[in-house]
């Protein structure tokens, strides 16, 4: 039948992968993990006398915005619910969702926002330096609430494809950038440097939802926590090259690699992190397991390759981790980089 068939074409299929020898790339899944949650009976909300959670003598309380805003309305005879809550975020009243969302996306890609101050914008913060772009951004990014439009929009703009070199004019007239006359260098964050390394690698799994990943991370790193002792178990599948933001941590024990490269604790909200160039971050590129083992499949890939000579397989390296071709002297860089360890074995 049709499940014989398919066994047999399985069956064929890893005799014929095996036969090629281990694939440097992890096969990835798509399939999602979907959670499925049922309606239960709202438990009773006081106001908390003197901020006592044991006191139920304060008054019940419904959900609700603050009362100096517009009031959303619920149906009748039911209490405003957690989607009631996203439509009065979004509706066409409250025109700061849209503007914070697009300011966020622009910092992301620039650096700095079009309001600078992104986590208060608003009538405390800095006054955007492009206020009519900033508006047009958000209302077109409110007309179907489009990510990946947005996105788009911003990423083939001129100015995101500006070069990044300094230039001379600008440094008395726009220090700070606010002009956006060239494009800024800037850091990757935390997630994304170790989600670059495995996309270059070819090893990033880009399952979207399910449970935390747990990768790689010292042995006892969890050592101070107990009741009860905890043993870290890292992930021995495709679930160990998942994206960051999926990676696991124990309360305030953030994961180690996200930690070096300043990522904040889940404690609060944190609009903005804050960026720093330190020792262990170089340690962390050179001795984690994760950007080891990316190092290593990248290596296997180059040389199992259509690529040659040394100077194609650096070629197509710096095409991966770069997006352009090395230049004359970065290939120099590069030759000279990759005979250095030669010369000691002769």
């Amino acid at each position: 039948g049709e499940i014989d068939l398919i066994l047999l074409v399985e069956n064929q299929l890893a005799k014929a992968l095996s036969a090629s020898g281990p694939l440097p790339e992890p096969r990835r899944s798509r399939v999602s993990r979907r959670v499925k949650s049922f309606p239960v009976t709202p438990r009773v909300t006081r106001v908390l006398p003197r901020g006592n959670w044991q006191d139920e003598s304060g008054e019940v309380v419904e959900p609700a915005p603050p009362h100096f805003l517009p009031q959303p309305t619920p149906a009748e005879g039911t209490r405003l619910t957690r989607l009631d809550l996203a439509n009065w975020l979004t509706s066409a009243d409250n025109p700061l969702a849209a503007r914070t969302f697009a300011n966020q996306v622009w910092k992301l890609f620039f650096g700095a926002g079009l309001a600078p101050v992104v986590d208060d914008l608003g009538s405390q913060g800095d006054w955007p330096s492009h206020p009519e772009l900033l508006d047009w951004l958000a209302a077109d990014f409110r007309d179907g609430w489009d990510v990946k439009q947005l996105i788009r929009t911003v990423v083939l703009s001129a100015t995101y494809r500006q070069s990044a070199t300094a230039r001379p004019e600008l440094r008395e007239r726009d220090p700070q950038g606010r002009l956006f006359a060239q494009q800024t260098p800037r850091r990757l964050e935390a997630e994304f440097v170790r989600d670059n390394a495995l996309f270059i690698a070819g090893l990033l799994n880009d399952e979207i939802g399910g449970p935390s990943a747990h990768p790689y991370q010292p042995p006892g790193y969890y050592a101070p926590l107990q009741f009860p002792d905890r043993e870290y178990q890292a992930d021995t599948d495709e679930r160990q090259w998942r994206r960051g933001v999926y990676a696991h941590w124990q309360r305030t024990f953030l994961q180690p690699m996200l930690a070096n490269f300043d990522a904040p604790s889940r404690e609060e909200c944190t609009a903005a992190r804050g960026n720093s160039n330190t020792p262990q971050q170089a340690l962390t590129l050179l001795n984690d397991p994760s950007f080891v083992e990316a190092a290593r499949v990248l290596a296997q890939t180059l040389l199992a390759g259509k690529s040659r000579t040394a100077a194609q397989r650096l070629d197509e390296a710096f095409l991966r981790a770069v997006g352009r071709p090395a230049s004359a002297s970065e290939q120099r860089a590069l030759q000279e980089f990759r005979l250095a360890p030669l010369a000691s074995f002769p």
